[in-house]
């Protein structure tokens, strides 16, 4: 079955860097975009960045632009979330997402930018 764990989630400094990994399994990884969603409290779930298959096409919301870098390795199933210059703003727990004939989400992993 399709499984997606996400780990890397920590308390980080204001400024800081964070990189997280999401790991996929159960679907053929390298034929599929693969996307970072984050889902602050009291907030609804939100895009932050899409990759293409071959991680040649990559988008990312506004409000990351220029901090965050996804990229994905498909002979390790993995995806990854590089986040650089955290603010208070990108506290959330952060889920890995993979739509196949439905939407797959991981458990999530939970960032905490704070001084």
């Amino acid at each position: 079955q399709v499984q997606l764990v996400e780990s890397g989630g920590d308390l980080v400094q204001p400024g800081g860097s964070l990189r997280l990994s999401c790991a996929a399994s159960g679907f053929t990884f390298s034929r599929y975009p693969m996307s970072w969603y984050r889902q602050a409290p009291g907030k609804e779930r939100e895009l932050v960045a899409v990759i293409g298959s071959a991680g040649g096409s990559t988008n990312y919301a506004d409000s990351v632009k220029g901090r965050f870098t996804i990229s994905r390795d498909n002979a390790k199933n993995t995806v990854y979330l590089q986040m650089d210059s955290l603010q208070s703003e990108d506290t959330a727990a952060y889920f890995c997402n993979v739509r196949l004939l439905r939407r797959y989400w991981g458990p999530g992993t939970q960032v905490t930018v704070s001084s």
